[in-house]
């Protein structure tokens, strides 16, 4: 794999990103390929503190606007710090989420016009776009169910997005799937299946097998 490839992971809660991206990171130190695992919201200490205004379930209220442009600025800091250096460097970059998410949840999901968003994002990101975006598909009513499983064993509180209804996280996946029909560069997985046959299919796609 080339040197200096900016890879995005996205897809709903539950679809197991979180797992590819750790399968993925695992194959790329066995075979001595250097690599930065960022994650959006997150990734910076700016960002991680965004994180915790944005995910934890006491802030319901924050308006739709008001999560957006945290976003952005959460994405803002992971360029500069994160994501750049590291192609700088030549390393590999994987990002959990990136502004396809904006897209699809704040976009598709909460409504806001896809243009505004657009905008937001050649301001922010400028020329660092993903080379390819693996997007995990999976059924909402699945990836809910793994979530909010998953959160009921965490320590910390990340469940704002989780307490969503099953129509908003259709209207998610809805776009999300009419972003990967518009762009080659999104690579469509069906996720419900065993992870590693998920792992193998994004190491076929990467040219790694």
């Amino acid at each position: 794999m080339q040197q200096g490839k900016f890879l995005s992971f996205e897809g709903i809660e539950g679809c197991g990103k979180t797992t590819q991206i750790a399968l993925l990171s695992d194959y790329l130190k066995t075979h001595s390929v250097p690599h930065t695992i960022t994650r959006e919201p997150g990734g910076t200490a700016v960002g991680e503190g965004i994180r915790k205004i944005l995910l934890t379930s006491e802030t319901i209220h924050l308006t739709t606007a008001s999560e957006l442009l945290l976003f952005f600025a959460s994405r803002s800091q992971n360029i500069q710090e994160m994501i750049k250096p590291a192609l700088d460097r030549g390393e590999t970059v994987i990002c959990d989420r990136y502004y396809h998410a904006s897209m699809a949840y704040q976009g598709y999901g909460r409504g806001i016009p896809l243009d505004f968003i657009h905008k937001l994002t050649d301001l922010v990101c400028h020329d660092y776009r993903p080379d390819l975006t693996f997007l995990l598909d999976i059924e909402p009513e699945v990836g809910l169910a793994r979530a909010r499983a998953r959160n009921k064993a965490r320590t910390n509180d990340e469940g704002r997005f989780e307490a969503e209804d099953l129509e908003f996280y259709n209207r998610v996946r809805d776009g999300y799937l009419e972003l990967s029909s518009e762009d080659p560069r999104i690579q469509l997985i069906y996720a419900d299946r065993p992870p590693e046959a998920v792992h193998r299919q994004i190491l076929t796609i990467l040219g790694l097998r």
